[in-house]
């Protein structure tokens, strides 16, 4: 192992690699139950989706140690999880098995892009006010689902939305969860996250929120995922949503994961060399998860604790990876826990999303108002598609109307063309 990954070049050992390992797990690990619980609500059977959630967590992780030797983590990403859910299912009605296909595609273009070097041409000409806004609305919205499924906003057939009934158990729960896990997250507990799903699970069992799974149901079943593994249905190709649905997926995958690797392994690792093979583990992974019949995955924000915690290479995924596998031994536990211990991990990560928004320049309106404009619609549209569609489309309009044209570049006006086309085909379907 120490040959393979080189642990005295990178100035390293083992049992630091081990222990930033399992430090990252720990920050990592609520995913698991979260994104479990968010393809649930796009069709997918929970345990299905806990089981396609871990083992894409697995490769996603021996991939990047393999092929980039890097202590970096593939799961899942928040965020990438709302689009394939609320939006691909939601919004655009694909099924799930045809959002897997969307995923799979997404992810072959995602490959050509990041073995080439499409990658950085996309990046440098997409404005940074356009990538910061899909983050920043992108938030909105997981804290809007967050809040939904705690109770805390419901409908309202007069205002749309409003305040939920804050004596129900479920919003009480709720509140009391979100204090705690604002609590945990702010004092930069480690695992904050972890320990907030359980504390979360057993207060919501006090509000008679928890349902313990009946006698003689198995340790583990298999039974639900065999009909998610390989499940990908590829028979709605030839129309418009399912390219809809593949095109927001890169467009995502590629803004999301540059601007990640770039923090991560460029800043913290200080190791530039690694960053286009790590691109490459990540676009490879992102097939593996709609084979596997999960969300794609991402290189995430919780790196960070692996990495401050000493890891240098590839043996710190290794670790993660095979840690997150062992967390199926806990499945009675995870698919006990309700979305009152979910829901305010998903308003906090929001917030974190949000402070993306600084680095918008609100000075230039040319700037601020198509970014306001996907900030604002993806929340409001409830789907991330049609939010990123106004802010690229209003933005060729608004340098033409001020004589700026000469700061638009060629990719901006055909990503315009295509979200437009996109509209008025709806429009007149």
């Amino acid at each position: 192992m120490k040959g393979v990954f080189k642990l005295k070049q990178h100035e390293t050992n083992l049992k630091r690699e081990i222990i930033a390992g399992i430090t990252a797990f720990f920050s990592i690990v609520y995913i698991i139950a979260v994104n479990g619980n968010i393809l649930q609500d796009a069709g997918i059977p929970l345990e299905a989706g806990i089981i396609a959630t871990v083992l894409s967590s697995l490769i996603g992780c021996l991939l990047v140690a393999f092929i980039a030797n890097a202590p970096l983590i593939l799961v899942p990403g928040m965020g990438i999880n709302a689009l394939f859910t609320y939006t691909i299912v939601g919004s655009l009605g694909l099924h799930y098995m045809e959002a897997l296909a969307a995923v799979v595609i997404s992810g072959i273009l995602f490959v050509i892009v990041a073995f080439s070097k499409l990658a950085t041409v996309l990046f440098k000409a997409i404005p940074t006010s356009l990538k910061e806004s899909i983050t920043v609305g992108i938030g909105l919205f997981i804290a809007f689902i967050g809040l939904q499924k705690s109770g805390i906003i419901v409908g309202n057939p007069t205002n749309f939305v409003a305040l939920g009934n804050l004596s129900s158990p479920v919003v009480l729960a709720s509140i009391i969860n979100l204090i705690l896990t604002l609590f945990l997250f702010l004092k930069k507990v480690p695992g904050n996250f972890l320990i907030s799903i359980i504390a979360g699970t057993i207060i919501s069992y006090f509000f008679g929120l928890v349902h313990f799974p009946k006698e003689g149901t198995a340790f583990l079943s298999f039974s639900d995922y065999k009909n998610v593994l390989f499940s990908a249905d590829f028979g709605k190709m030839a129309t418009i949503p399912f390219w809809s649905a593949t095109f927001s997926l890169v467009l995502v995958l590629v803004f999301e994961n540059i601007g990640l690797l770039h923090s991560q392994v460029n800043g913290m690792l200080q190791a530039p060399e690694k960053n286009g093979k790590s691109l490459k583990a990540v676009s490879l992974s992102t097939i593996v998860c709609g084979l596997l019949g999960t969300s794609p995955s991402v290189s995430t924000v919780e790196t960070a604790a692996g990495i401050t915690a000493g890891g240098r290479t590839g043996v710190t995924s290794c670790v993660t990876g095979f840690l997150i596998l062992s967390s199926l031994f806990f499945m009675p536990f995870i698919k006990m826990v309700p979305n009152t211990a979910i829901a305010p991990i998903l308003i906090i990560i929001g917030g974190l999303m949000l402070t993306n928004i600084v680095h918008i320049d609100f000075t230039d309106f040319t700037e601020a108002f198509p970014a306001f404009l996907v900030i604002i619609m993806i929340p409001l549209t409830y789907s991330i598609v049609d939010g990123i569609a106004f802010g690229f489309i209003a933005y060729p309009l608004v340098k033409l109307f001020t004589n700026k044209q000469k700061q638009l570049s060629l990719s901006i006006y055909i990503v315009s063309i295509l979200f437009l086309t996109n509209f008025l085909l709806h429009a007149i379907g």
